[in-house]
């Protein structure tokens, strides 16, 4: 391979080309780049002056020519999909497969050598490999396959897809921000002459050559794809994605948080609870008949409960009115003024609007206990059913509803079949249309999912999707 970036080599067709040679003219040009290497170290040690060095410099220098941007990469010894191809077979005859894989089917054996220094940038490979170093240097940075989503593995459906786009060096975090956790996963090994390194398959690795270095590796079918049959392709590829969505879901999920209140905010709380419940009052008559006083009933809650209703209370309300002030437009005929009144049904994104109501709602539902967040819905759709409809339709986000539902299912073991009926029997009573309650909470956790899902395909796959509506 002859590389277009002087000594870095990729798997992207475009930054390299195959160039055809004997390999007697390569050999003849290491021994060529050998002895211009002693003819400078010689000068250099003659040269007494500042100047007399330079000037030697100037004339021993050795060039970077084309030949320098060689690269004998994967020139195969051995190949079973490739008998006939294999360039170098007579080396064959030196090479003996060590031991501890002779009873593995060997996909390959390849030779490589580079001239002047160079770099395979990094990938990984499908198969399990042995890389052994018959002559110079070679440094290897390597990743465990978890360490997928901070490299930024290229598009895999392109030519390279099994390479990083990140530069180790010099990461670009503008555009590749994961990459700054890079470093916490990364291992480096010297291989000197003699050393051999195993490389298990999809573990990324970037390797450095020192000049003149010539190494052999094994290349062979792990026990996990050779056991994989074709037919079995689609199923295993759908569980793998359930599968990373799930944990990235889970990754998604704000951290649970214990919230705290102040007596000024308590006494807020108090206010909110008490507007909220003058609002429900006045709005069109509750479904749900009150057994006692709401006041009774609240005094059913646990202060940390109480504090944390007043909290929810005031959150709803607040996000209400600034929904309803966005929503205001001077009556005007125009096309423009109704455009805007339709799109201002959603919670805008701008700097005035609220930060973060769905992580906020989600964080509040996180840091209650199953059994207590069930207490306090039922407190709602008791004393303040407006403001649980209004929650439920038009301020649930996407990891609220995750964390919501989540909840749910964590409440199921804890009741009898019964206790749960009667428990939704009165969740979604308050609402007009329980079905579009219902649906409002699966849509918002199944764009929860979606996110996740982009974001595996994303970090994993290098691949954008968007959603159709």
């Amino acid at each position: 391979m002859m590389s277009n970036y002087e000594h870095i080599f990729n798997g992207d067709l475009r930054s390299h080309e195959r160039v055809v040679l004997p390999f007697s003219a390569f050999i003849a040009s290491c021994k060529s780049y050998l002895e211009q290497l002693s003819l400078l170290s010689v000068s250099s040690h003659m040269s007494n002056s500042a100047r007399d060095k330079e000037i030697c410099e100037e004339t021993c220098s050795i060039s970077l020519d084309a030949t320098d941007r060689l690269y004998l990469a994967q020139i195969p010894i051995y190949s079973v999909e490739r008998k006939e191809h294999c360039s170098l077979q007579v080396l064959k005859e030196d090479i003996q497969t060590p031991a501890f894989i002779a009873n593995k089917c060997i996909s390959s054996i390849n030779f490589w050598m580079n001239r002047a220094r160079s770099r395979s940038s990094t990938h990984y490979d499908p198969h399990h490999n042995i890389l052994c170093v018959v002559s110079g240097q070679k440094e290897v940075i390597l990743w465990p396959p978890e360490a997928c989503r901070f490299l930024y593995p290229m598009p895999i459906y392109g030519e390279a897809s099994n390479h990083s786009a990140v530069s180790i060096e010099d990461p670009d975090l503008s555009v590749h921000a994961r990459a700054k956790h890079m470093k916490e996963y990364s291992q480096k090994v010297i291989l000197n002459v003699g050393d051999a390194l195993f490389i298990p398959e999809g573990w990324f690795h970037q390797v450095d050559s020192s000049d003149l270095t010539v190494a052999v590796n094994f290349w062979w079918v792990s026990s996990i794809m050779s056991d994989m049959v074709d037919h079995m392709d689609t199923y295993y590829l759908r569980r793998i994605l359930n599968r990373l969505v799930s944990k990235e879901m889970d990754r998604m999920l704000p951290k649970r948080s214990s919230l705290s209140l102040n007596k000024e905010e308590n006494s807020q709380d108090d206010e909110s609870s008490e507007s909220c419940e003058e609002s429900d009052t006045n709005s069109k008559s509750t479904k749900v008949g009150l057994n006692g006083d709401k006041r009774t009933i609240l005094g059913q809650l646990e202060p940390s409960g109480l504090q944390l209703l007043g909290k929810l209370i005031s959150l709803v309300h607040e996000n209400l009115e600034y929904i309803g002030k966005c929503q205001y437009t001077p009556t005007d005929s125009n096309d423009e003024s109704s455009e805007t009144s339709n799109q201002s049904k959603h919670i805008p994104n701008g700097d005035d609007a609220p930060l973060s109501v769905d992580d906020t709602l989600a964080q509040m539902f996180s840091s209650l206990e199953p059994l207590a967040l069930q207490k306090i819905l039922l407190v709602i759709a008791e004393c303040f059913p407006r403001t649980l409809e209004a929650l439920i339709l038009h301020m649930l986000g996407p990891a609220a509803a995750e964390v919501l539902t989540r909840k749910f299912d964590e409440m199921e073991p804890l009741f009898t079949k019964e206790q749960q009926e009667e428990f939704y029997k009165k969740f979604y009573s308050v609402f007009d249309d329980p079905a579009a309650a219902m649906n409002a909470i699966l849509n918002a956790k199944e764009t929860y999912a979606f996110q996740a899902f982009q974001n595996v395909l994303d970090q994993y796959v290098g691949a954008q999707v968007k959603r159709l509506a």
